[in-house]
C-alpha cells in the first residue's frame, strides 16, 4: 500500500463534501470542516491542507456523484480511491451516522488500508456506458406509456383480437382506426399513441449510435465475440462490456459470477451449513441483461441463421466456445427443469454459468487483439 503523510476523507453529497483528514500513524482523524461541490472550492482545499505540495491519499464512496471529483483529485497529481459502499467495514455498536462521521471513519479506514475501491472506466467507457443506460432508461418509459395505453383502452372495452401479440404491425393499423365519440377521450388516445412511437423513435436512434459507438472502439472485438452468443446481440452485448470494462481483470469466471451476484448466499456455523438465495451484489445491470439472454437456453441447442451471421466476425475458438455454451446451457436448463424446480431459479442457474461462458468468450477476445495488435 502507498504512504502518504495524510490521508483525507470525504463524504460527497451533491452541494456539499465533508473532509477529515488522518496524518500517518495512528493519531485519531480529525474533522476539518464542510466544503462546497465545486471544482474551485476542492482545488482551494487541496492548497490549503497541503501547502508544501506533498501526494496525498483520499478516498469517497462511489455514488450518484459520479467521477468528475476522481479525475480531478487525480488530475492533480494524488491518489483517489473511489470506494464501494456495500464493502465499508461497519460496527455493529455504531448507531449514529453523519456526514461528519463518515468521512472521519473514510480517514482512518483509507490508513489503514480497509477499504475496497471499485473499478473506474476511461472517458470512452463511461460515455457508451452512458449511451447503453440512456437506451435503458428510455426502454421503461416504452413500457410504462404501453401499459398505460393499454390499460386506456381496456377502460374503453377496447381489445386487440387479431393475434395473440400486441405492437404488431396487425395491431398498430387496429389501433389507428379506433375512433372514440368524445372528442376529449380520442385527443387522449393519439396523445398515447404519439407518445409510444415518439420513445419507439428515440430507441432506434439510439441503438443506430450504439452501432457507431461500437465501430473503432477499444473493445470492439470482445463485443463482436459475445454476440456470437445466443441471446447476445448488439443491444446486450454492448450493455455487458460498457458496464464490465475489460473482463481480463477478472483472473477467474468464479469472480465474474461472484461480482455480479449471482452465487448463493452462505450462513454457515460450525457443522451446520445454510445456502440461500443470490448475493444480488455488485452490477445489477448486467445480472439483469443475463437473465434475460438465459431464457433463450429454454430452446434446443441450434446454429439458427442470425447466430451464424454474427459468429462469422469471430474466430474459430470463439464460434466453439459459444456452441459448448449453448449445448451445456441448455441441458442444464432441462435437467433442472426436470427436477422440478422453479423456472425463475432454472434461469438464474443458467445466467451463474451464462457468465463464465463469456468470460471465457471474452478471455480468447483479448488475447486475439494482443496477438493482432
Amino acid at each position: 500500500m502507498n504512504q502518504f503523510s495524510k490521508y483525507v476523507g470525504l463524504d460527497v453529497h451533491k452541494d456539499t463534501i465533508a473532509v477529515s483528514i488522518a496524518d500517518a500513524g495512528r493519531s485519531k482523524a480529525r474533522f476539518y470542516g464542510t466544503i462546497e461541490n465545486s471544482s474551485q472550492a476542492v482545488s482551494s482545499l487541496l492548497k490549503k491542507i497541503n501547502p508544501s505540495g506533498e501526494v496525498l491519499g483520499l478516498c469517497y464512496e462511489a455514488g450518484p456523484c459520479g467521477y468528475g471529483l476522481y479525475h480531478q483529485l487525480t488530475g492533480s497529481g494524488h491518489v483517489c480511491d473511489v470506494v464501494a459502499p456495500s464493502l465499508i467495514p461497519q460496527r455493529v455498536s455504531d448507531k449514529v451516522k453523519t456526514d461528519r462521521r463518515d468521512s472521519l471513519r473514510l480517514a482512518e479506514l483509507l490508513r489503514a488500508g480497509e477499504l475496497t475501491s471499485v473499478w473506474i472506466p476511461d472517458a470512452d467507457q463511461e460515455a457508451i456506458r452512458d449511451l447503453v443506460r440512456t437506451r435503458d432508461d428510455f426502454k421503461t418509459l416504452q413500457r410504462q406509456v404501453r401499459q398505460r395505453l393499454l390499460a386506456f383502452l381496456l377502460r374503453h372495452s377496447l381489445k386487440w383480437t387479431g393475434g395473440k401479440k400486441n405492437w404488431t404491425l396487425g395491431f398498430w393499423r387496429w389501433l389507428e382506426a379506433v375512433e372514440l365519440s368524445n372528442a376529449s377521450q380520442q385527443f387522449a388516445l393519439e396523445e398515447y399513441i404519439d407518445a409510444v412511437r415518439g420513445l419507439d423513435g428515440k430507441i432506434q436512434a439510439i441503438e443506430k449510435q450504439m452501432l457507431v459507438a461500437k465501430t473503432g472502439w477499444s473493445l470492439e472485438l470482445i463485443v463482436d465475440a459475445l454476440m456470437a452468443m445466443r441471446g447476445i446481440n448488439l443491444v446486450t452485448a454492448m450493455g455487458i462490456v460498457a458496464e464490465l470494462g475489460d473482463l481480463s481483470r477478472f483472473t477467474k469466471a468464479t469472480q465474474l459470477m461472484a461480482y455480479l451476484g449471482l452465487v448463493p448466499s452462505e450462513h454457515s456455523s460450525g457443522n451446520s451449513r445454510h445456502q440461500g438465495p443470490i448475493t444480488k451484489s455488485g452490477n445489477g445491470h448486467v445480472r439483469r441483461l443475463l437473465i434475460e439472454s438465459a431464457w433463450c437456453y429454454r430452446f434446443s441447442a441450434r446454429k439458427s441463421r442470425a447466430i451464424e451471421e454474427r459468429a462469422q466476425r469471430t474466430s474459430p475458438e470463439v464460434q466453439a466456445i459459444a456452441w459448448k455454451a449453448q449445448r451445456r446451457l441448455n441441458a442444464r436448463y432441462r435437467a433442472l427443469s426436470e427436477r422440478g424446480i422453479n423456472n425463475c431459479k432454472v434461469v438464474t442457474a443458467v445466467a451463474r454459468e451464462l457468465s463464465g461462458f463469456i468470460w471465457a468468450v471474452a478471455q480468447q477476445a483479448r488475447q486475439q487483439q494482443l496477438a493482432t495488435a
